[in-house]
């Protein structure tokens, strides 16, 4: 669980930005979002496979540019 220490002369908005760093490298937007709604496995299989594809399509660009 992210957290964070503050001083008695820490800025408000310093500690906020310092929070809100904190909180997207944990990833808990993230995950928040991804478990908003319920994915059927099927349909989660499905975009892995997807997200995938498009990884070896981007690389596969890359290397050719070369």
């Amino acid at each position: 669980m992210p957290g964070i220490q503050l001083d008695d002369n820490d800025n408000f908005e310093i500690a906020l930005r310092r929070f809100k760093k904190q909180v997207e490298k944990a990833g808990i937007l993230s995950e928040l979002k991804k478990r908003q709604h319920y994915e059927k496995p099927s349909i989660q299989h499905k975009k892995k496979q997807a997200a995938a594809k498009k990884r070896l399509l981007k690389k596969m660009r890359k290397i050719k540019a070369m």
